[in-house]
This record gives structure tokens, sequence and C-alpha cells, in this order.
């Protein structure tokens, strides 16, 4: 079963339980695989293509959460906040700080870098490699904090 038909699986599933938040997620995803679909031009989207959707539509979610949070909408957070596990159950599983921390220090030993000005360096490395793996955000401070030393 590739990743679109398991999308109209749960959403068939979440109508038939009448789960109202996760189809509402679920709606969110598949209306983003269609749209790439009918962009693309042959009507198929890629399981690559579908998990970078899929993070992109997480972390909005999470930002999103996180301004809710900051404005005091707690109702309207907790939302965000759901629709985000939902979203979460279909990506790879993350890899942990730490396993980050031990990708990074291997690049580094690997191109020899040996200052923040090389970060770059290091990061069109880790980019290719961990994609889909970890946040950018994570991966570019760990190189920065690793370099500076």
């Amino acid at each position: 079963m590739n990743f679109t038909e398991r999308i109209n699986a749960d959403i068939k599933s979440a109508m038939l339980a009448k789960e109202k938040e996760r189809l509402a997620a679920l709606r969110d995803i598949k209306s983003k695989l269609l749209l790439e679909a009918t962009s693309g031009g042959n009507g198929e989207v890629s399981e690559d293509v579908a998990m970078k959707i899929c993070m992109k539509l997480h972390k909005q979610r999470i930002e999103t959460y996180d301004l809710y949070n900051q404005q005091g909408r707690e109702d309207l957070a907790a939302e965000e906040l759901f629709q985000a596990k939902v979203i979460e159950e279909y990506l790879p599983k993350m890899l942990s700080e730490e396993e980050v921390r031990v990708e990074v220090e291997a690049a580094i030993a690997q191109t020899g870098a040996s200052g923040p000005q090389e970060m770059g360096k290091v990061m069109g490395d880790l980019t290719g490699k961990l994609a889909g793996k970890a946040d950018g955000k994570l991966i570019a401070s760990l190189v920065k904090e690793l370099l500076s030393r």
C-alpha cells in the first residue's frame, strides 16, 4: 500500500469513526498530495515527496501551535497540536539530539572542517544524509556549536 492509498484508507476509517479533528488533518494531507500530483504532470507522488509534504505540514502545525500559545489561545493551540500529532504518525522516526550529534561529529571529521567559516561544507554533507530524519535547525545549531570549539 503506497502513501496515498494509506491516507485514503485512514480518511475512510476516520469518517466511519466520526473523528472530525483527525479527519481534518488527514484531508489536509490529501489535498496537498493532490496539489503536488496535479502540478507534477504524471499524477503520481513519490514516497519521498509525500514525506517532505508531511514534514512541512507538521512543521507548520508546530509553529502555529507555538504562536497560539504565545497569544494565549489555548483552545486553538490544542487543535493544532492534535493535528500535528496525527501528521506525525506518517513521518519516519526522527533522530534524537544525541544521534544527530554523533552524525555531526562524524561529518566534521570526514570533511576536516576546523572552524565556523567551514559550516557550509559540513551542512551540505549533512542535509542530504539526514533529510527527513532530523530538524534542520537542530543540525545547524549542533554544527555551529561543535565548530566553535
